[in-house]
């Protein structure tokens, strides 16, 4: 993998602010290397390439964004994206709480999943997924059976080779009015997540959608503002269907780690607003900025063509 991007702005009064965010960690012997007019360059893992913003900058960078992975194709994302989960689960499990809890999107990350992370996590034994907590991100007001249900896709092609205990696979009630639904899916977060005041995912998995919606959070909705609940309802979603449960800002917020997943030319545009510009109004997307934990965007390169800001690439090549 290499690291792609400018050596250096020539004038940080200039760059970007998504840009400078992407320069905020770095350590005292980076620092000194620049302050002294020294380029530094480090290599790990084969071609990696990180180059630095002044230290003048750093007093200019809100918090970071995140760590940007670029991959040649679906498929090589979906092999590191699965290889992650597998790792994530084992430090969590190796952990003084000894479980993980993964929260999931749907879209196209069924599939990805479906055809990687059964083997990712194989070599760990059926025994550790007994220790397993899975949510998910949002789901649409229908039957299980139903072609738009997210869960209902998982199960079928996820779930039936990634036997994770049904007990701990924490899903809605389709059959309650769409209220009903969002207090009951709380309820059921509340009783797994027993000690936290909002649900502390080990990991969560959220897609993008071309205007900048993430699980069912839309532009300009009023369930940006939502600060109080934890799960809520949406009624008027304004992509079919239009009842959904979702979660909201906070827990996403509160997890421990959040990675963005994006293909293909059709989100290239939404996410350079998110990653590099700097907008009165933000996309839902670009609100994902968790408390404590850590936000990493794993894209293709088709996604990321429009990026001008440096980017981490991996090639199995």
């Amino acid at each position: 993998m290499q690291w792609v991007g400018p050596d250096r702005p020539p004038d940080t009064r200039g760059a970007s602010l998504a840009s400078l965010r992407m320069y905020q960690r770095q350590s005292p012997k980076v620092l000194e290397a620049e302050q002294q007019g020294r380029p530094l360059r480090r290599r790990t893992s084969g071609l990696r390439e990180r180059f630095r913003l002044p230290a003048t900058a750093l007093a200019m960078a809100a918090p970071a964004p995140g760590l940007i992975s670029v991959f040649s194709s679906p498929q090589e994302l979906g092999a590191s994206l699965a290889q992650l989960v597998a790792q994530r689960a084992a430090c969590c499990l190796a952990g003084a709480r000894a479980r993980f809890a993964l929260g999931l999107s749907g879209g196209s990350l069924v599939s990805m999943l479906a055809r990687e992370l059964p083997a990712a996590v194989a070599p760990a034994g059926p025994v550790s997924l007994e220790r397993w907590t899975l949510g998910f991100c949002d789901e649409r007001l229908v039957p299980f059976d139903h072609a738009e249900s997210t869960y209902g896709l998982y199960r079928t092609h996820l779930l039936s080779r990634l036997p994770i205990p049904e007990s701990q696979v924490i899903t809605i009630n389709p059959e309650l009015p769409v209220e009903e639904a969002a207090e009951d899916y709380a309820k059921k977060l509340r009783q797994a997540f027993q000690g936290d005041s909002i649900p502390v995912f080990d990991l969560l998995i959220l897609g993008v959608g071309p205007d900048g919606h993430t699980c069912s959070l839309f532009p300009d909705h009023p369930l940006l503002q939502e600060r109080e609940k934890i799960v809520a309802p949406i009624s008027d979603s304004p992509k079919p269907p239009p009842q959904r449960v979702t979660l909201t800002l906070p827990v996403l917020n509160a997890a421990r780690t959040v990675i963005f997943v994006a293909t293909g030319e059709g989100k290239a545009a939404v996410l350079k607003r998110i990653l590099e510009d700097q907008e009165e109004n933000p996309v839902p997307a670009a609100l994902v900025q968790p408390h404590t934990g850590k936000l990493c965007w794993f894209l293709d390169e088709a996604a990321a063509r429009l990026l001008t800001i440096p980017f981490e690439k991996h090639s199995t090549l």
